[in-house]
Formats: structure tokens, sequence, C-alpha cells
């Protein structure tokens, strides 16, 4: 199965936008919390996006520490700038699941987050794409993650700091967002790097990504030398 869409553009991302992700960063990084007042976006490289069943593969000589982040989703269907929250859902085409796989090693080494989220297979997406009035109200969806059968998140998409609305508006002020454009939200609490002791991937995992009527995201990780 082929992912349901390979963006023009980088992928769009959100970070630190659920209240206890940005908990847990904080206090494995031995910081203050700061909530910030608008959305912190990033991307990740189109060369990323992976499909849905696939072997993810990796090397152990590129990092040791790659890390789960599963994710819903947004696809623009009506590009705009400048648009409104309260008219922003109208610009989504539909929702799918995922997984933004970071190497957190190398994440740390270029202080900032594109080359430890942007590595060959690290983006995969799908099983599909499920349109707006089959999802629903994107704030009240399940997300859960779970490495060989054992649930590692778990949380509402209503425990967003910045809803889906209020990103596809904050994103596209002075800035044209286009159809087919991706956008992943967030991820919940429950990454690897922040768990006592810290857990990352090893080489064949199976995780999964599910959100509430969207699907289930599935791949197995390879790590090789």
């Amino acid at each position: 199965m082929c992912a349901p869409l390979v963006p023009q553009k980088n992928v769009f991302c959100v970070g630190r936008n659920y209240l206890e992700h940005a908990r847990e960063g904080a206090r494995a990084a031995g910081r203050e919390l700061k909530l910030p007042d608008v959305p912190t976006f990033f991307t990740k490289a189109r060369t990323a996006v992976a499909d849905p069943d696939a072997t993810l593969h990796f090397s152990s000589r590129v990092s040791d520490q790659y890390d789960w982040e599963g994710e819903l989703a947004i696809v623009i269907g009506r590009g705009g700038r400048d648009i409104s929250p309260e008219r922003a859902l109208e610009h989504v085409f539909g929702y799918t699941c995922l997984n933004d796989i970071t190497a957190r090693d190398v994440q740390r080494a270029h202080l900032q987050w594109f080359k430890g989220k942007s590595l060959d297979e690290s983006c995969p997406i799908g099983p599909w794409i499920v349109t707006p009035d089959e999802v629903g109200d994107p704030q009240a969806l399940q997300l859960e993650l779970k490495i060989n059968g054992e649930r590692k998140q778990f949380a509402s998409t209503r425990s967003m700091i910045f809803s889906v609305a209020r990103i596809i508006s904050e994103l596209s002020v002075g800035m044209t967002l286009d159809p087919g454009d991706i956008i992943a939200t967030g991820t919940p609490e429950g990454v690897g790097f922040a768990r006592t002791p810290p857990e990352f991937f090893k080489d064949g995992d199976l995780v999964e990504v599910e959100i509430e009527r969207i699907g289930v995201l599935k791949n197995t990780i390879s790590i090789a030398p």
C-alpha cells in the first residue's frame, strides 16, 4: 500500500501542541515549562514520507535514538492565505494518521529540528485520507500509539493547545497554503526520550498509530548498521 499523498512541499508540523507532552519534554530537558503563544512550526522533508504497512529502514550509524510521535495530520483541500480561524475547517480536504519519527540525538546535535526529523522513511502517512464529514469534530478524536502491542501514547485531540482551526489559520498568515499540503498537528505525551529510562525503537518493532474514525497506520522498524 502506498502513502495516500506525497505533498509537493515539505510536511508542515507543529511542536509541543499537547500540554502533557510539553511538560514531559521540559522535565526530561531539566528546564522550566513555558508554553508558546503561537504554534511552533517546523517541517519534515517530503523525501521522508513513507508508506503504510512498509518496513522503515534506518541505520544505527546515523542514530541510536529513533523515537516515535503519533499524530493527527490535516490535508488541505482548498488553498488560501490569511485564513480566519472561523473559516479554517472549510479548507480541509481530510485527515490521516502520521508518525513523526525523530532521531533525537541528531535533533540535539544540530540545535534545531529539521535534520533529526527529516531522515528518509521517517514520516509514514496513512493508511488513507478520511473526509471531514466522516471524521466529525477533529478535536474529539482518540489517538493511540502502540509498539509490539504495548500502548505508549493515548490521548484525545481535545488536549491540543492549539486547535486544528487555529493551526491552519496561524500557518496561513502571510503564507499561502496549497491543496495537498499536509500539516501534522503535534504529538501527545508518551514519547520515548521522555520516559524513565528513555526508550527508543529497536530492530523489528511493530509500531501502530490509531486514530478514532480514521484508521491504523502500521509500520515495522528495521535498524541496521
